[in-house]
């Protein structure tokens, strides 16, 4: 059985403890390989590797540096379909969605900050005949780097990538739920040259290595994405400490559907904003809220569209939906369509554990789900549930929906469908969210901010806002 390992110090070694976890394939419900155990002390031998490696790396030139991070968004590229079917089997995600867009992706991120560095600049005031006043961005030292299992090598280079490019090093752990195109990074880092101890990969549970990188004390800042509850918890912890936080939490988006929008471009949009990736993207448009005068007609070609989409084995092509990425989670999600029925909801199709034949016949796969005839502010509207599970609901005026939209404690990200330009505007700047699409849904330009407000995070990571939460600015101030 194949055994992931440890990436420290430009080495891959085994945990210190000697011992392994189950890693589970949640498409067949079975281990297919064993992650480190890892605790405070592998943790402690990475900071300790990344912390050597710090004072070279950060005078590394720029050019030096971005050349490094180039090869390495080639290397992925080259490897293209050993990683995507990695992620696949690790996720239970299509290995046409991986393929698409999970490591094209993570290749995207490095190549972006290979050259965002390069171009980086700062500011400089001058105070007439009296000074002139210079700022330098500098790195830090050791990042912390906590990514989540939804989308792995995606998330998990979106922070790398700015953290190194930075002159940065880090310590980094990835979910335990799906460690396997981390330790593929790791043999990847080996081959483009990157120095030792610049990135180093620490597997196993949240509460020993994610908790022992939050609590380090010479870990100054703490980059993670997850749950909003996981999320209370660093920043409880890492606040006093006075570290640099980058928090980028949970959703519950609602994706708003007004009567003069283009019918078809929303609806298969919504199709997809609905289910992608089992609806296991913090993104995904959950909430979904259709002006009156075209509920029925939208409502009807949603369930009809939705109900032909297949579920099914995800090394198949014609796979739209594979499995969700454990069972907890499987029990997790259709606990929920449990409450909406408690609740007056209506289940228009799904519902329930989908059965698949052959080798996925004990996977954990779920039926898409949209539910009708819940009110606004029930738990089940409030509450992400992260799963192949939507709500449908009509609506009479912007006045009403933007109650309804900006109701949850979430404010991450919305869609908007409407060809009313004025509408568009209105609904842009009022609703409490980090991220509008109009007319679109995850449409990403990678120089953008990324994140959300209320409890849905703290900070924006992507573009030059990555950078400068990984440096520190300082003022120069010099008199003529």
């Amino acid at each position: 059985m194949k055994k992931i390992l440890n990436y420290i110090n430009g080495e891959l070694i085994e945990p210190k403890s000697g011992q392994y976890l189950d890693n589970y394939n949640p498409a067949i419900g079975k281990v297919y390989s064993l992650i480190p155990d890892s605790d405070a002390s592998d943790v402690q031998q990475a900071q300790e590797a990344a912390q050597a490696a710090f004072p070279a790396w950060s005078v590394t030139p720029k050019d030096e540096r971005s050349r490094i991070l180039m090869k390495l968004a080639d290397l992925i590229d080259a490897n293209l379909d050993e990683l995507a079917k990695a992620e696949s089997v690790d996720n239970g995600k299509p290995v046409s969605l991986a393929k698409s867009v999970d490591i094209p992706r993570a290749a995207s991120n490095f190549r972006f900050y290979a050259t965002a560095v390069v171009q980086y600049s700062t500011h400089a005031h001058e105070m007439e005949d009296t000074a002139i006043n210079y700022t330098l961005r500098q790195p830090i030292g050791v990042a912390g780097c906590i990514s989540p299992w939804n989308l792995p090598l995606y998330l998990f280079s979106w922070k790398i990538a700015p953290a190194i490019a930075s002159g940065n090093c880090v310590v980094a752990k990835p979910s335990e739920v799906t460690p396997m195109t981390a330790y593929l990074l790791s043999k990847l880092c080996i081959e483009a040259g990157l120095p030792k101890g610049v990135l180093n990969i620490v597997h196993g549970l949240g509460p020993k290595v994610g908790q022992a990188i939050t609590e380090h004390p010479d870990i100054p800042m703490i980059s993670f994405t997850g749950g909003t509850v996981t999320g209370k918890h660093i920043a409880s912890i890492a606040a006093p400490m006075f570290k640099k936080l980058s928090l980028e939490l949970g959703g519950k988006n609602p994706n708003i559907i007004f009567a003069d929008c283009d019918f078809e471009k929303a609806l298969s949009t919504t199709v997809h904003s609905s289910f992608a990736n089992q609806g296991q993207i913090c993104l995904c448009g959950s909430r979904i809220f259709v002006e009156r005068p075209i509920y029925e007609k939208f409502k009807t070609a949603f369930v009809e569209k939705v109900k032909r989409m297949k579920v099914g084995n995800p090394a198949d092509d014609t796979t739209k939906m594979g499995a969700v990425v454990s069972k907890s989670h499987m029990e997790k999600v259709l606990s929920y369509v449990e409450l909406a029925k408690e609740e007056g909801g209506a289940v228009l199709t799904g519902g329930n554990q989908a059965h698949i034949e052959g080798e996925c016949a004990d996977g954990w796969f779920i039926e898409p789900t949209i539910i009708e005839g819940l009110s606004f502010d029930c738990r089940t509207n409030q509450e992400e549930i992260f799963g192949p599970v939507v709500t449908i609901m009509p609506f009479d005026t912007e006045e009403e929906v933007l109650m309804m939209a900006n109701s949850t404690k979430y404010g991450l990200a919305s869609t908007v469908w409407t060809e009313n330009l004025k509408k568009a505007h209105r609904m842009a700047r009022n609703l409490d969210v980090g991220i509008v699409w109009v007319n679109c849904w995850l449409l990403r330009d990678l120089r953008t901010p990324f994140g959300g407000a209320k409890q849905s995070g703290v900070g924006r990571e992507g573009g030059f806002e990555a950078l400068e939460f990984f440096t520190e600015p300082k003022n120069v101030c010099i008199k003529y």
